[in-house]
């Protein structure tokens, strides 16, 4: 068994055991971490095939901003997990049901053979010089030029139209008249007041009976 196999498998069972702490994990913190666990091992093995985007991708924005912003949401929340287990025994069986005939689908797509070596053969090694961003960036603007600028943007209509829906604008904000600060100068802004001087009359000390004594 070679190294890069034994790499493989490793990385597969820690993705394995680690999707399995986040579907059985009682504390919702804990499924997150080890949620980012799971998207760890699965950047690892996307570098076994020399996908090296995908997987700076998967920890770039997954990792680095989705379970993020996942983290502060769920801790910020309070959430009352006896409530959330409430109707576990009830719903037990048929969840039962779902998980055996998952997994039985699953064990008839691995043992058919669809997924074998000979159907499937390992990638061919690259030069050490290769570039995996390279060579998506030259299909991307090449091949795919005109669906990737598409794609690109449906993704801003998609944007301006969420924040044109959501925004609601504030009652009395102020805003700025560009043409009215343009025409701004000193005679308009400056104004220049004479004022007489005021002199107050010195005030005499009080006199108390002690000091007349």
């Amino acid at each position: 068994m070679s190294f890069q196999v034994i790499v493989f498998y490793s990385f597969a069972a820690w993705l394995i055991f680690a999707a399995l702490m986040v579907v059985s994990s009682k504390h919702s913190v804990k499924a997150a971490l080890f949620l980012v666990l799971s998207f760890a091992s699965a950047s690892a093995i996307w570098l076994l095939l020399e996908a090296e985007f995908l997987a700076i991708s998967l920890i770039v924005v997954y990792v680095g901003a989705v379970m993020v912003l996942l983290l502060f949401v769920v801790m910020m929340l309070d959430v009352d997990y006896a409530a959330l287990r409430q109707g576990f025994v009830k719903k037990l069986p048929i969840a039962l049901l779902i998980a055996i005939a998952f997994f039985a689908v699953l064990y008839g797509f691995i043992t058919s053979g669809v997924f074998s070596s000979e159907n499937y053969a390992a990638p061919v090694a690259k030069a050490a010089d290769y570039s995996n961003i390279k060579a998506l960036g030259r299909v991307l603007y090449t091949e795919y030029f005109i669906a990737f600028e598409i794609a690109a943007v449906i993704l801003l209509v998609a944007i301006i139209a969420a924040i044109a829906l959501t925004f609601r604008g504030r009652r009395n904000r102020k805003t700025q008249n560009i043409s009215k600060q343009l025409e701004a100068n000193k005679q308009n802004r400056l104004k220049v007041v004479s004022m007489k001087p005021v002199i107050k009359a010195p005030v005499e000390p009080e006199v108390t009976p002690e000091d007349q004594a």
